[in-house]
């Protein structure tokens, strides 16, 4: 049994040995946002964040989770809405078809809050173990640096 903070909420899962934590949170606790892409930890489609930190769930064990703090997609909105960094990606109209979009903003999250005011520079070098086949890096930039000058 792993017992874990999920989003603001306690867990507990029976989980078998060697389950990654993306499995866990999509087949046993109904978190979607994280998205299987590689499974190989190269395109970031499945990141969420433990302790505040991004880590790439398609290759984190599930039992390091325990007594941890995990944040997926869905943990970010506030007060039942889009957060800002979200809401500055819909207005920067930064998803095409959308797959990486999640892994990209738990990523640009977890650097806003290291950083609060990132250069682009900075954005850039975060998002670099994201993916995103549509092209919309330019417009998940400038997202990330809007959601940083509405901070």
């Amino acid at each position: 049994m792993i017992t874990f903070n999920l989003n603001g909420t306690d867990v507990s899962v029976d989980a078998p040995n060697g389950a990654t934590l993306l499995s866990v949170l999509t087949n046993q606790l109904d978190a979607n946002g994280q998205k299987f892409g590689c499974g190989k930890a190269q395109c970031g489609a499945c990141s969420v964040m433990v302790d505040g930190e991004r880590v790439i769930s398609c290759q984190t064990s599930a039992a390091s989770a325990a007594g941890r703090s995990v944040t997926t997609l869905e943990g970010l909105r506030e007060d039942g809405k889009a957060s800002k960094l979200q809401q500055a990606f819909i207005d920067e109209q930064a998803a095409q078809c959308g797959y990486c979009l999640s892994g990209m903003i738990v990523t640009a999250q977890a650097l806003l809050d290291v950083n609060p005011k990132p250069t682009e520079s900075d954005v850039r070098a975060a998002l670099n173990g994201n993916l995103c086949r549509c092209g919309t890096h330019n417009r998940i930039v400038r997202a990330v640096l809007r959601a940083a000058e509405e901070a």
